[in-house]
């Protein structure tokens, strides 16, 4: 593929990126998603960083999953402060990486100290998924701007997918309880991450996925985007158009444990995508 999924090392950051201590934890957190300002997900990961952070929210006006990270080059965009939230919003009529870039070069007065892009409706595993996914391409905005930027899914079961993503992230009163304790536990997760100092390489973004049916307690283990054979996304139908249908794709064996394989056994998954080495292997 070209891109390293290695397990991470810690880099030397440049001096004009932001580095953290634990005495200094960072204050100001920007927040976007795919799925539009009023994602009862992107509500959740929200109400738990504004337990630790001030936080900030750019996010679309409307859902724009699978956009990747489109840029609306031919249109304007339009901002608008949407005060129906409890904190500073601002919602914007484009995509996940639309949102990131007129915050950070437009919105905000000062620099955030980090991007957090989620909660996502579903899992973002796997390379074909990931280079696809809106929320991860929020994030990685934001890691192109020198700032530590992660990216947040929640897997749910398939017979549940479509109501929840037609009511904006509505879910059952038991769903919505693993919603609200992995928005704490991702809230927790990017704290410690940030306070190692280890958020804030270049081009970096920590990939978070939790399962619908987690280990308790949470166990967070590293892995590495699980490497997909692409199958079909459309399907011809009877008027001789193609509408998307989406396929798993057939897996394909993998040396380390995979993003897929975490979830199946009931463990976040922790991915640490380095797009900075993307055609950097020049051994092969």
């Amino acid at each position: 593929m070209g891109i390293s999924f290695a397990n991470f090392r810690p880099m030397v950051l440049k001096k004009a990126q932001l580095s953290y201590t634990r005495d200094h934890m960072p204050k100001h957190i920007l927040i976007t998603n795919d799925d539009g300002i009023e994602s009862g997900f992107l509500h959740a990961i929200a109400r738990a960083l504004s337990e630790h952070f001030e936080i900030t929210i750019a996010a679309p006006a409307k859902e724009q999953s699978w956009i990747g990270r489109a840029v609306s080059r031919r249109r304007p965009v339009r901002v608008e402060e949407h005060p129906e939230l409890p904190w500073k919003a601002w919602t914007i009529d484009g995509t996940p990486t639309d949102c990131v870039n007129i915050a950070l070069g437009n919105l905000l007065p000062e620099r955030p100290d980090a991007v957090v892009s989620g909660i996502n409706i579903g899992y973002n595993t796997s390379i074909p998924l990931i280079y696809c996914s809106g929320t991860v391409a929020g994030a990685l905005e934001g890691a192109f701007w020198g700032l530590p930027s992660f990216a947040i899914s929640q897997e749910i079961p398939d017979n549940i997918f479509e109501h929840v993503t037609h009511s904006k992230g509505a879910l059952p009163d038991d769903w919505q309880s693993l919603l609200d304790a992995s928005a704490q536990h991702a809230s927790e997760l990017i704290g410690k991450i940030l306070s190692n100092g280890a958020g804030g390489a270049d081009a970096v973004v920590h990939n978070l996925n939790y399962p619908s049916r987690p280990k308790k307690p949470f166990n967070t283990v590293r892995t590495v985007p699980a490497p997909l054979q692409e199958l079909p996304f459309y399907k011809r139908d009877d008027s001789g158009d193609y509408s998307f249908n989406f396929q798993h794709g057939i897996t394909v064996d993998a040396k380390q444990k995979t993003d897929r394989e975490a979830l199946i056994e009931g463990e976040v998954s922790h991915s640490i995508l380095n797009f900075s080495a993307l055609g950097r292997d020049l051994n092969h």
